[in-house]
């Protein structure tokens, strides 16, 4: 939700998120009886990444007829210690009625010729007029206890200082962003990508059998390269065109050398008899240093004694170094860091934490949180660099960590990215045999690929059945929208044209460990993409007692069994957990439900003064359950 520092941020924050309304942007007007004030809490709120708003040009007309003359119409705006009450109330409803402005803040210190009890009841009575989101800072300790006492009746949030009032508007920004992060729709990984996840683990059990624990150089990027990430690892060539066409897959500039077979067995050694030729821009110039080398006096073609190293080269104009660490934290499991990367990047401290599994959302935030994410942007003649590759190696890392509990500790540093992509210079692993520990390690249940499975339908057509993902969450609004009126009635209990997307991330973005959904999806018959045919989930109770289900099919699905189907996948699956019963509301009228879940070994009663039936199911050890036609047994 919100991360704080400290007792003092913790109970402000509580002060603030309990009390204020829920913010529609991040822009913030600030109103004041003292020029400092406002000048203080501007600059408190640009220092730490606020938004001062500016103000429209209704506002900025409005304000003429309510503020001194000679005073600017811009934001902050400034009063006069002895301005009167109604004044406050005035301004506070043209600035929350202000299409540029987010939020409120109003400062007040206590003068002689003003009530700071009236100047508080009329920014109450504003709010109330115009609900906007207020937040309040008067200070001046017991001479202004009754206005605050007002403030906390009416539940504004209240401050001692502006910075403090500062402090909880940014409060506000980063649960609200927290919040926006948590349901945004993720982008898919590239459908071409899978890691060689077999290659990678015949190589970590070889190592470990051989009493090895510590991966590094080449080794280490063997391994980073079976879960698809780049490094600039050295390629040999006994001829110009197998140089080039290393060196086109490597993408350019490329690095080549000359040397001898001695050399080739231990290319760090760097035996080199035929010269060296760095940042080769394409095909033809490596062609031709290559017959350069291999022509040189050094060279003797017929007896293969020449061989060509070829490498890439960082391109150092526009080129960024970026880390990826991962370590054990003993509360949280594995920890992915990223941030700046290069010799200085501890001493930098430029570096932001995030939980496996990451998904492209998920990457992309977490390098918005270092500062290096605005280099990768590009400035001056610095091109942007290709920011989804570098979502990409993290996503690549973070699926390595959930498919290898040997993988104990992993740095790559640096992490070279431009506009073409990312690769690894040099990278170091730590791994050791598995334990039962480091098989619970994670701190977030991953996605569960051992559930998937595939069936035909009676009418031959193949089906994936899986947990549901994510990034399900545009098919499942196709799936929804190609379900009659009458079978959304049936499972939502009243009608729906569309569920809002906040809804909608709700049922697709899932807790592993406590809620189950399982999706049928198949190909489109133009064969343009899946489709979402059916879908079944539970919610498990925190014992794991009682789950209840809901389950839904596409209605020109109908007659194809495929509700058998997912209902026969959800009793298993919470038969394999261990849970005891499966519960669920139906409607009375929804007799093809009933039938189906009587015929399952449900019982059903009927929930009293109302129109809905309550079923069901006992899973204990022993209990026979009834056979599925079609799809065999449960």
């Amino acid at each position: 939700m919100l991360r704080v520092h400290g007792f003092n941020e913790l109970f402000a924050a509580v002060e603030t998120l309990a009390r204020a309304k829920p913010l529609r942007g991040e822009r913030l007007a600030i109103l004041s009886n003292g020029r400092g004030m406002g000048v203080m809490a501007v600059d408190s709120l640009m220092l730490n990444g606020g938004r001062l708003a500016r103000l429209s040009e209704p506002t900025v007309a409005a304000l003429d007829k309510l503020l001194p003359p000679g005073r600017a119409r811009l934001n902050p705006v400034n009063f006069d210690e002895d301005t009167p009450p109604e004044r406050y109330g005035a301004v506070v409803r043209t600035l929350i009625g202000d299409s540029e402005v987010d939020a409120v803040m109003v400062l007040h210190a206590p003068s002689a010729a003003v009530s700071s009890s009236k100047a508080a009841e009329a920014v109450i009575q504003a709010n109330k007029e115009k609900k906007g989101s207020v937040l309040t800072s008067w200070m001046g300790g017991a001479r202004v206890a009754e206005a605050r006492h007002l403030f906390a009746n009416a539940k504004i949030p209240t401050f001692d200082t502006p910075n403090q009032a500062v402090d909880a508007f940014l409060h506000m920004i980063r649960y609200r962003r927290n919040q926006e992060m948590l349901i945004e729709t993720p982008t898919s990984a590239p459908d071409n990508f899978t890691p060689a996840s077999d290659a990678a683990r015949l190589m970590v059990d070889e190592y470990l059998t051989g009493g090895r624990n510590f991966l590094a150089g080449r080794e280490a990027m063997s391994l980073l390269a079976a879960y698809g990430i780049p490094s600039a690892q050295a390629r040999t060539a006994r001829t110009a065109s197998d140089a080039v066409a290393i060196a086109k897959k490597m993408g350019f500039p490329v690095a080549m050398r000359g040397a001898s077979r001695a050399a080739v067995a231990r290319v760090d050694a760097g035996e080199s008899s035929g010269g060296i030729d760095l940042c080769l821009e394409s095909p033809a110039d490596v062609h031709r240093a290559a017959e350069q080398m291999l022509s040189s006096p050094g060279g003797d073609r017929r007896g293969g004694v020449q061989t060509l190293i070829v490498e890439r080269m960082a391109r150092f104009p526009g080129t960024h170094e970026v880390m990826i660490r991962v370590a054990e934290d003993p509360i949280f499991g594995p920890v992915i860091t990223f941030g700046h990367g290069g010799l200085a990047a501890d001493v930098i401290g430029d570096r932001a934490v995030a939980l496996p599994p990451l998904n492209t959302s998920l990457a992309r935030e977490l390098i918005s949180r270092t500062r290096i994410s605005r280099l990768l942007q590009g400035y001056g003649d610095c091109p942007a660099s290709n920011v989804e590759a570098l979502c990409l190696a993290l996503t690549q890392v973070s699926q390595m960590i959930v498919e290898m509990p040997e993988v104990a500790a992993l740095e790559i540093n640096p992490l070279l990215i431009d506009e073409q992509g990312v690769f690894a210079l040099d990278a170091q692993i730590l791994i050791a045999p598995p334990t039962e520990a480091s098989e619970r390690r994670l701190a977030i249940r991953p996605y569960p690929k051992e559930l998937e499975e595939e069936f035909r339908l009676p009418n031959g057509r193949l089906v994936l059945l899986r947990p549901i993902r994510p990034e399900d969450e545009p098919s499942h609004h196709d799936f929804l929208a190609q379900c009659s009126p009458d079978d959304l009635r049936l499972r939502f209990f009243h009608l729906i044209r569309r569920l809002p997307h906040a809804e909608m991330a709700r049922l697709t973005q899932i807790d592993y460990d406590r809620e189950m959904a399982f999706v049928a999806v198949a190909q489109k018959p133009n064969g343009a993409g899946t489709e979402t045919l059916g879908v079944v989930r539970t919610f498990t109770d925190l014992h794991n007692d009682k789950a209840e289900y809901a389950v839904l099919v596409r209605s020109d699905m109908k007659g194809q069994r495929l509700g058998w189907k997912l209902m026969d996948k959800i009793i298993r699956y919470s038969t394999s957990r261990g849970t005891r019963r499966i519960v669920g509301l139906v409607l009375s009228d929804n007799r093809k439900m009933l039938d189906m879940v009587h015929r399952l070994g449900f019982t059903s009663r009927r929930v009293q003064d109302d129109d809905i039936m309550e079923v069901d199911l006992d899973l204990q050890p022993g209990k026979p359950l009834t056979e599925l036609k079609h799809f065999g047994t449960i």
